[in-house]
């Protein structure tokens, strides 16, 4: 999502108020990702597929452990 010309950034709500979160931002037909921390560092940039592939990972990781 776009903002004004520039990404639309979140972060998970499970962060709560820490500054330490991988913040993202959907855009039509990929996904950006930076460092909070330094937000002014370029950004990484995942295909929509790629990012769901990620996802998958972590869900599967987080229901598996023990």
């Amino acid at each position: 999502m776009v903002h004004g010309g520039q990404p639309l950034w979140r972060k998970s709500s499970r962060s709560g108020n820490e500054n330490e979160c991988v913040e993202v931002s959907m855009q039509r037909d990929c996904v950006l990702a930076r460092d909070s921390k330094t937000p002014t560092q370029p950004v990484v940039t995942f295909s929509a597929g790629v990012w769901s592939e990620f996802l998958d990972a972590i869900r599967a990781e987080v229901l598996w452990s023990p």
